[in-house]
């Protein structure tokens, strides 16, 4: 792996807990836990090789429709996961961001995900995002309703809104766009995921059912990266020249 050629920013598509329990005999669940021992290597993997944001899509609005018992389990994990987890991710000097549709969660849930992101706030190392009660086109039907009150309210005119200030309206202004996407278990589907800003990213899918899915798989698709030309509408000449 060449260390200078790192993707600065990686975002991954979980996919595959529930075929995972499947699997197994078990219900959906069962798989959704043992994907957070995925998420704890792929975390430790992504600070060793020195990516600089991991945005993990592990809640999408679409997922509020399945069923209660289910969304309530995951809400459930969510919390037992950032409580457990808090003190590794601190050793790791690793920070948290969320992005989303944050107060569609349920009380416990954000006040322990705010609790865990203002202790980590301080770290400098890898910036974990959770994209969580998050779509793409929630995002940007957002980000056109304010741009659209800011023209209202005189703030901005219409022939300032170009494509900079449109990703200033957007939850991920803050970061980075993503250089290489990452989707588990064979689909090839975005699923409403970062729609803007993988632009131009480059799309690596993996047959590896989430739960499976370790630090040296992400290593892997780090070197597919690396190994690929990335033009951005250019020809090669001219990337050479």
């Amino acid at each position: 792996m060449n260390n200078e050629k790192i993707p600065r920013h990686v975002a991954i598509i979980m996919d595959g807990n529930g075929r995972w329990a499947a699997k197994q005999g078990s219900e959906r669940i069962f798989g959704h836990e043992h994907g957070v021992e995925a998420v704890r290597s792929t975390v430790e993997g992504a600070g060793e090789i020195g990516i600089e944001y991991l945005t993990l899509y592990a809640f999408s609005t679409e997922n509020w429709d399945r069923p209660k018992h289910e969304v309530d389990a995951l809400m459930g994990l969510l919390v037992q996961t950032i409580e457990g987890e808090t003190d590794e991710l601190m050793k790791k000097n690793v920070r948290l961001e969320a992005i989303g549709d944050l107060e569609k969660l349920p009380p416990d849930v954000s006040r322990k995900l705010n609790e865990c992101i203002r202790l980590l706030e301080s770290n400098t190392g890898l910036n974990l995002i959770l994209a969580l009660s998050y779509s793409s086109k929630w995002e940007i039907t957002q980000a056109v309703r304010k741009i659209a009150s800011d023209v209202k309210d005189k703030k901005i005119t219409l022939q300032e809104i170009d494509d900079k200030l449109f990703e200033s309206y957007l939850s991920t202004a803050r970061f980075p766009d993503p250089e290489l996407l990452i989707r588990t278990s064979g689909e090839f589907r975005i699923s409403n995921f970062l729609l803007w800003q993988i632009a131009y990213s480059e799309l690596y899918f993996t047959d590896i059912l989430w739960p499976d899915f370790r630090k040296e798989n992400l290593f892997e698709a780090v070197y597919d990266f690396q190994n690929r030309e990335r033009r951005f509408g250019k020809i090669s000449e001219q990337l050479f020249s």
